[in-house]
């Protein structure tokens, strides 16, 4: 648990840049619409509250999970643990997630607006259920992301520790997520871009429905590919990153207690 939160809140609040600009090229209204450059921490508040538990409830469960299957570096199960552990990890670190991620992008494109304000409306006009809006498309988003991301990540580092004949440090588990999670980062920004018009969206609109499909067809229909990886830039960067920093933070972190 407090591996996982520290490692969470170290990445979300160091990369927390580079995120705003990528939900500002992915908005429906376009980058200078939704704030430019100006505000660039907007919606920090609510990054910094559900950081820490949500990463926590990420690695308790993939942890867990892990510890219950069948795995091993000899084995040829184990990349199929690493994915179910990852898979559900992203289920249950998501109930946490999708509130702050949606306060998080609605302030990012409304700089002027307080995060408390945006959570108040949401409230007020969605009820609970309004930030909970886009918990399907982060699912979505999250576990095809997970299941390149971790395997990878494992991967890596088991031909790293080969290599040299020990258990790779914390620096080069960091290196192997940077790489893992720069990956994945770029096959699946289709999903963010349709999980991020999908949490925008004004009540009552298509993308409010929530449905993945219909987003990613509007997004191709008006934008066509240039759409559909609108961001891809900032996020493979902001992943990569947050790959090392979370990644290697967490082995460091959970070297230190354990």
């Amino acid at each position: 648990l407090k591996a996982g939160g520290v490692a969470g809140v170290c990445v979300d609040l160091i990369l927390f840049p580079l995120d705003t600009v990528k939900t500002r090229l992915q908005s429906p209204q376009g980058f200078r619409k939704a704030g430019g450059f100006r505000g660039i921490y907007a919606g920090v508040p609510s990054t910094a509250i559900g950081s820490f538990p949500n990463a926590a409830a990420f690695f308790i469960t993939y942890e867990n999970v892990k510890s219950v299957l069948p795995h091993g570096s000899s084995s040829y199960l184990s990349p199929a643990t690493h994915m179910v552990a990852a898979s559900l990890g992203e289920v249950v670190a998501c109930l946490i997630r999708v509130p702050s991620e949606v306060v998080k992008q609605r302030a990012q494109v409304s700089p002027s607006s307080s995060t408390l304000r945006i959570l108040s409306h949401t409230l007020y006009h969605e009820g609970v259920q309004g930030l909970y809006r886009g918990y399907k498309s982060t699912v979505l988003r999250e576990i095809p992301f997970s299941l390149v991301q971790f395997p990878l990540w494992e991967v890596l580092k088991d031909l790293w520790s080969w290599k040299q004949g020990h258990v790779v440090d914390s620096w080069q588990s960091a290196v192997c997520g940077a790489f893992a999670g720069g990956f994945a980062a770029a096959v699946t920004t289709p999903l963010d871009v349709a999980k991020t018009r999908i949490m925008l969206a004004k009540a009552g609109s298509s993308n409010a429905s929530g449905n993945v499909l219909a987003a990613l067809g509007g997004i191709w229909r008006t934008q066509g590919l240039s759409g559909l990886f609108a961001g891809v830039v900032p996020r493979m960067a902001a992943i990569s990153l947050g790959g090392f920093i979370f990644l290697g933070t967490y082995e460091k972190t959970r070297q230190l207690l354990l």
